[in-house]
């Protein structure tokens, strides 16, 4: 669900973010140099030329979900067509661009289509801290913009069951812990691509490669000590420590335990939610919808019904309030005895951020009763600031307290705070 975004002038465009001539590959060089430029390099994705003519990207997920190809087997076949990214494109236009595509970079071409740059998310958050529009007094702190820590990793875990993972470490590393859920390292998409294939000249497989080569601890690849901030820390000093560290995450920590994950794809949805400044005539076509961590999402019938699901709660939350920006993170758990997942709900609106939380085994019902609590907590919120203040009658004290009970009460409930003690 696409619509136009605010944008000032103020925001820098592709050509100031970009990183101008970027490495390539020729469309017919063998899988094993795109991964050994992956893995040297850390690079996620790769623009591909034929005879000098951009042709699309390789991307290090496009090769995990076809590990059973050779690694001779030449890049052409595994392409995907990525968005079209100008030098005059602003900042929030390519924020968009790269999380409705869940790409980590895109190119950047010419007038002529000729590739000029690449441009990825990293360089977008290294921007974020010097925009004004994201400083001032109401820059939101880390725990209003990170999704929850719901996947987490154990040190003793064998990396094969990170395969399961992929799409989710393409957003952002995972948090590592001990046997007493103490965070002591993080994972990520680099780190798994060291182990999941050891090319050589040729581009034939390393004979320490395949199954084997996953047969080994998380806690052996994983990178420690993990980048952490503490609950009320600004969101853009995390992101100067993102940047500052080279790292596209960070974990919220209480009492040494990760609570939440602030990645990369976290700050730039908190770009669109900022510039998408809804008005009088805005649709619910204009809301955008991320989701991350479904398992599955090449199933059309699935997105379909997700898609229904999402527009009747969308439609109840506008009700009340003018939405501009929606996502959904889903988060199965780890056992093999139950189906259970947890989806948990942010909503950016103009009348503040929301959020909701629903485990069980039904998908769909989760996300109805997401939406549905979402749409109860707009309409507290909306009630609460259109009711009148009740005024204090002439003779009366200014801080008398309230003849009408029910409207503290609701007042209570959507702040979340306690009556005040007499």
């Amino acid at each position: 669900m696409l619509g136009p975004i605010d944008m000032p002038s103020a925001w820098p465009t592709a050509v100031d973010l970009m990183t101008a001539h970027p490495v390539t590959l020729p469309a017919d060089a063998p899988i094993s140099r795109a991964l050994g430029l992956m893995h040297t390099r850390g690079f996620h994705e790769i623009p591909v030329l034929r005879r000098s003519r951009l042709v699309g990207l390789i991307t290090f997920e496009s090769i995990a979900r076809r590990s059973s190809r050779s690694l001779a087997t030449k890049i052409e076949h595994l392409l995907i067509l990525p968005p079209l990214i100008t030098m005059t494109t602003p900042l929030p236009e390519i924020a968009e661009q790269l999380l409705s595509t869940g790409l980590r970079a895109a190119p950047v071409v010419g007038r002529r289509g000729e590739l000029v740059g690449i441009v990825s998310r990293t360089d977008l958050v290294r921007a974020l801290p010097n925009l004004p529009q994201l400083a001032g007094p109401n820059a939101p702190t880390v725990e209003a913009v990170a999704g929850p820590a719901a996947e987490i990793v154990r040190e003793d875990e064998m990396c094969r069951r990170l395969l399961s993972r992929i799409r989710l470490l393409e957003e952002h590393p995972l948090p590592v812990v001990d046997r007493k859920g103490r965070l002591v390292g993080a994972v990520g998409i680099a780190d798994l691509g060291g182990v999941l294939w050891r090319p050589v000249v040729g581009g034939k497989r390393d004979a320490r490669a395949g199954r084997s080569a996953l047969e080994v601890k998380v806690g052996s690849i994983m990178r420690s000590p993990a980048l952490t901030v503490k609950v009320g820390t600004s969101a853009m000093d995390a992101a100067r420590e993102m940047s500052r560290e080279k790292v596209s995450s960070v974990f919220v920590v209480e009492s040494g335990r990760p609570v939440r994950v602030l990645g990369q794809t976290d700050l730039l949805g908190l770009v669109l939610g900022r510039t998408r400044r809804p008005t009088a005539k805005s649709r619910l076509e204009d809301v955008y919808v991320e989701i991350t961590g479904l398992r599955g999402s090449g199933d059309p019938a699935l997105l379909a019904e997700i898609d229904s699901v999402v527009a009747r709660g969308l439609r109840r939350v506008a009700r009340y309030v003018q939405p501009t920006l929606l996502t959904l993170h889903f988060a199965p758990h780890a056992t093999h005895r139950t189906n259970d997942l947890t989806v948990d709900a942010r909503i950016h609106t103009d009348h503040g951020i929301f959020y909701a939380s629903h485990t069980g085994w039904n998908l769909l019902a989760g996300v109805s009763g997401l939406l549905e609590d979402l749409a109860g907590q707009t309409r507290r919120i909306r009630e609460a600031r259109r009711a009148p203040r009740p005024r204090a009658r002439r003779g009366e004290m200014e801080d008398a307290p309230s003849v009408d009970p029910d409207l503290e009460e609701r007042i209570r409930v959507a702040t979340g705070g306690d009556a005040e003690e007499e």
